[in-house]
């Protein structure tokens, strides 16, 4: 198998996310981790799979996550496994009511992105993901990379 893992990343959260997918990935094969601005969509071409992650900024995808996204022409993922994942807050650990009523209202980045590589024509392999933070900068929630590194592999086993 070859993957590839592109992300972004503000504060380093998701990044750290992207480097333990990787890492469990390459128990099934060649894997590449990429930040989302050094991979053009006409770079997607021989993988296997393909786990785009993103921070959650206003509910959204980052900006450059986005772009690249939307970037990538229509059936350009045709054969093509995909997935998403995201690093968000949780309105529990932020404490906030108002935080959980925008969250079951817009959402995270996670879904969205895996809805747009579907609609590129990417085969979903396993559900999207959320990754916590505690904080809009972080650390990482206790955890959370060997929830990623678990995560990657449901990957490999599918």
């Amino acid at each position: 198998m070859k993957a590839l893992v592109v992300y972004d990343s503000f504060f380093g959260n998701t990044e750290q996310i992207a480097q333990a997918v990787g890492a469990a990935l390459e128990s099934a094969g060649e894997v590449e981790v990429r930040r989302v601005t050094d991979v053009s969509p006409d770079q997607l071409t021989g993988y296997d799979l393909v786990v785009v992650g993103s921070p959650t900024r206003a509910f959204r995808p980052s900006p450059n996550t986005k772009a690249f996204l939307n970037a990538i022409p229509a059936g350009g993922l045709q054969g093509v496994k995909v997935t998403t994942f995201d690093t968000r807050v949780s309105p529990e650990d932020a404490g906030s009511a108002v935080l959980k009523f925008f969250v079951k209202l817009f959402g995270y980045a996670a879904e969205p992105m895996a809805k747009k590589l579907q609609q590129k024509g990417g085969a979903l392999v396993i559900p999207p993901e959320g990754f916590y933070v505690l904080g809009s900068e972080g650390p990482l929630r206790d955890g959370e990379l060997d929830r990623a590194a678990n995560w990657a592999r449901q990957m490999v086993a599918r």
